[in-house]
């Protein structure tokens, strides 16, 4: 009898363990974003409707009243949900993976550098491709720039490659590297925060940029 009670109390015992498995699992594929959170997601998906002329507001990264009345307004456009929530079928009606949100502030910011990288220095040397990396880094950290890389990369005008859709190129294999290695510390600009391609360049005023070196195509500047 005992014996038979040890192993109705190890069966539950495995169910409970695997249904709270299951639910985790669940939880975590399920990417969901609402009124309260932050992070570079949330910019993407303002920096989207925005696009759209859905969202008039400011590009912060903040999911706010502003956002979540933009999405609704997405919502009854495309047949879905009108809830205000960015769910995963909001998600993939924006264009954007429906998998796991992940920590913002980690891998995702990661990969949004990797992203520009490859888009901004396809064909430039590896150090050139660290060195976009580092000039996002140094516009982080300076008083001028928005605060976080998804800052960074989506003010207006900032980056060629968000206005002519290179930045939805599959990502080169070696972005990833250089992105983890200016996230690194590795900066072979000496902490440039412009950087421009001659040939390519139409702004005048970006000439006038004191120039700290050359790396590849592109002469990057204070």
């Amino acid at each position: 009898m005992k014996q038979a009670n040890v192993w109705k109390r190890l069966l539950v015992l495995t169910l409970t363990c695997v249904m709270t498995l299951s639910t985790l699992t669940m939880t975590a594929a399920a990417a969901t974003y609402r009124r309260g959170d932050q992070g570079s997601k949330v910019t993407t998906i303002q920096t989207k409707l925005k696009n759209w002329g859905y969202y008039s507001g400011t590009v912060d990264g903040i999911y706010g009243k502003g956002t979540e009345d933009a999405v609704r307004s997405f919502q009854e456009k495309n047949g879905l949900t009108a809830d205000g929530v960015t769910g995963s079928a909001t998600l993939r009606a924006l264009g954007m993976p429906a998998g796991n949100s992940g920590s913002d502030s980690g891998s995702g910011e990661e990969y949004l550098l990797a992203k520009v990288i490859s888009a901004e220095a396809r064909g430039e040397p590896y150090t050139g491709q660290v060195a976009v990396g580092a000039v996002i880094l140094n516009r982080v950290e300076h008083p001028s720039f928005p605060n976080s890389i998804s800052g960074v990369v989506y003010e207006k005008g900032a980056f060629t490659c968000m206005v002519d859709g290179q930045i939805d190129q599959p990502i080169a294999e070696s972005a990833f590297r250089a992105a983890r290695d200016a996230l690194n510390g590795a900066d072979p600009t000496g902490g440039a925060i412009y950087y421009f391609n001659p040939e390519t360049a139409t702004s005048k005023w970006i000439w006038s940029r004191p120039l700290i070196t050359v790396i590849g195509k592109h002469r990057f500047c204070s």
